[in-house]
């Protein structure tokens, strides 16, 4: 098979790119371990706070899935710090895990040009300058570029 792009991974830089990529007009493929895990929050589901609320809203910005699925799955939305100054505030919210998660395979399933697909990397096939032209799966999957 043969791709514009393959994106490894399926958590959230991985998804982001992904469909960054088929929005684009790529034909993009997400090689992920398991379907039901993409989307996954950890055991704190917050998306932002200080350190990183600006890059939630930069993503948004550029048309990403991180504000959206935010805006679907969110039970709580705070500014935090807003006692010190503007420099220490950040915008988090809370995420219902399931909904986050149901919500993030929907959105990319819906995405054109993306196809998901659960697989293993077992090695890089290079061609003769060390370049990565694919993957060893069960098949050889090849692309032209390689997240």
């Amino acid at each position: 098979l043969e791709w514009d792009v393959v994106v490894i991974g399926g958590g959230h830089a991985g998804t982001e790119a992904a469909a960054a990529s088929a929005r684009t007009g790529a034909r993009t493929l997400l090689l992920t371990h398991k379907l039901a895990d993409i989307g996954a929050l950890s055991c704190n589901p917050s998306i932002g706070g200080v350190g990183k609320g600006h890059l939630v809203c930069e993503i948004d910005a550029m048309g990403g899935m991180m504000g959206k699925l935010a805006d679907e799955a969110g039970v709580q939305f705070r500014m935090l710090n807003m006692s010190k100054g503007p420099a220490v505030r950040g915008p988090r919210a809370q995420m219902d895990r399931q909904m986050y998660r149901s919500a993030s395979l929907r959105l990319l399933t819906e995405t054109p040009n993306l196809t998901l697909s659960c697989g293993s990397v077992h090695d890089l096939l290079l061609d003769d300058a060390g370049a990565v032209r694919g993957v060893k799966l069960g098949a050889d999957t090849r692309g032209e570029a390689w997240v």
